[in-house]
């Protein structure tokens, strides 16, 4: 009988030595993120890419390189398969014909946390798990906090008060034990940590110190690889905060390299971040293989405020790996690309995906995107997650008033 998951163990990142994946792990002795491996010889052998397309809609049909170990632990909400959307006015209007949108906005929970929150909560329970804690800059915890609930496990988590209101909304009624922290999700960090360590059975899932959350977040990579016929586009952009989605498109694109289900040159990978809080971008372009803390850090796109992310290393070398680049934008920049592409394209994007919009007509402005090339940005939420980054300043009429 077919395993459900090829799971063979965990890799340090830094060291490559390796954990056991079948205990509760963080990260590894020297404090760097665990990696999950495969053995993808023996899902080379056998799956097929059209075995794939005949599973449903969603993104446990690749469950052979994801971690949990049987079918029935699988605690989903039907997340995954957003779609790969094409913009054609818009990207008339930015010079890149061939732009396109993976979004994510249409998933679970309204924002591509879910990915995450789905393989980390599955596999978390399956370990024996009985409840998760992290901080968050809303977006994740509102996630998790529902995925949790769906598992019917505990969730304690910490957001900065001046999180998105939308995702405390989320966290309350779904039961999680919800703070507001008088500062930036740092600060949170520091407070779960200090509650997990005098607690019992709660396991830490901040970012990437639990190995799990990229496993969902690379099967974004899958998908758009699907989408496009076993193709890779030239390019894909992606909000950088703490970047775990760009590590883990980079590891799917490495795996499916592997596996023999794609060939040719990787596409160019894109760290996007604010010019408030451009961590990965000054080290990327100081050549520097880590980042040094971003002081007094804001951007009105909430999602991508973190002035130091433990994986910065994996980020900045993933784009380096494939030539790809990091760019900041404003915070006036990213606004006007989330009207523009609203008027455009009536999609409401969230505006982390609208900094990669902004983006993409820099980097086409100063050359380095060419006009025949196939884009791809990752809207990571919907708009109406973040309604404060519209005004709506419109005249009331009297009942007996008239339309001028």
């Amino acid at each position: 009988m077919r395993a459900y998951s090829s799971l063979s163990h965990l890799e340090c990142s830094r060291t490559s030595k390796t954990y056991d994946a079948d205990v509760v792990q963080g990260t590894s002795e020297v404090g760097a993120p665990l990696l999950a491996r495969y053995d993808l010889e023996r899902v080379a052998s056998t799956v097929t890419r059209e075995e794939i397309a005949g599973r449903g809609p969603d993104l446990w049909r690749y469950h052979e390189v994801l971690p949990v170990r049987e079918a029935g632990n699988v605690v989903t909400l039907g997340e995954g398969m957003t779609p790969l959307l094409d913009l054609p006015a818009y990207g008339k209007q930015v010079g890149v014909p061939g732009l396109k949108m993976k979004d994510e906005g249409l998933i679970p929970t309204g924002a591509f946390k879910a990915r995450g929150a789905a393989v980390g909560v599955s596999r978390a329970a399956e370990l024996g798990v009985t409840g998760i804690a992290m901080p968050t800059n809303g977006n994740a915890g509102a996630a998790w906090s529902i995925y949790a609930a769906r598992a019917g496990i505990r969730s304690l988590i910490a957001m900065p008060v001046d999180a998105p209101e939308i995702t405390r909304t989320e966290c309350v009624v779904s039961g999680a034990e919800l703070y507001l922290v008088d500062g930036l999700i740092g600060d949170a960090g520091k407070l779960i940590a200090a509650a997990v360590a005098g607690r019992g059975g709660y396991q830490d899932v901040s970012t990437l110190k639990e190995p799990y959350r990229i496993e969902g977040k690379k099967t974004m990579g899958y998908e758009i690889v699907e989408q496009l016929g076993w193709r890779t586009p030239d390019v894909i952009l992606y909000p950088t905060g703490g970047g775990v989605g760009i590590i883990g498109i980079y590891k799917a694109l490495l795996e499916m390299r592997e596996l023999g289900w794609l060939t040719g040159d990787l596409p160019r990978l894109v760290a996007v971040q604010s010019t408030g809080c451009a961590p990965i971008v000054e080290a990327f372009h100081a050549g520097k293989a880590e980042s040094t803390a971003f002081p007094d850090a804001y951007t009105i796109a909430f999602g991508i405020t973190v002035p130091k992310a433990l994986g910065d290393f994996l980020v900045l070398a993933a784009v380096r790996a494939t030539n790809g680049t990091a760019i900041a934008v404003t915070d006036e920049e990213l606004l006007a690309a989330q009207a523009a592409v609203a008027r455009a394209e009536g999609a409401f994007v969230c505006p982390e995906g609208a900094a990669c919009f902004a983006a993409v007509e820099q980097l086409r402005a100063s050359n380095w995107l060419a006009e025949d090339e196939n884009v791809v940005v990752l809207n990571t939420g919907s708009g109406l997650k973040y309604p404060g980054t519209v005004t709506v300043d419109v005249p009331t009429l009297p009942v007996d008033g008239r339309i001028p």
